[in-house]
């Protein structure tokens, strides 16, 4: 979807910077991801501390989910 959006210069010219991006479209397109996958962690993340979920999985359940090396 095309939509016309005004952008400070100095704050475009940090979102190209942050994003290693060159063109404008695929920056802020980049930071608008980034920007709603950070919320979205967040809000789960509250949910969580708050009690509003039933997800319970134990250290090494958790572990075992990523693919980082076990120390």
């Amino acid at each position: 979807m095309r939509i016309t959006v005004d952008i400070e210069q100095k704050k475009l010219r940090s979102i190209l910077k942050l994003t290693s991006q060159t063109k404008k479209s695929p920056a802020v397109a980049q930071a608008l991801d980034e920007f709603i996958e950070q919320r979205q962690r967040q809000e789960f993340l509250a949910k969580v501390m708050a009690g509003g979920t039933d997800y319970r999985a134990s250290n090494e359940e958790l572990e075992s989910l990523t693919d980082l090396p076990k120390p």
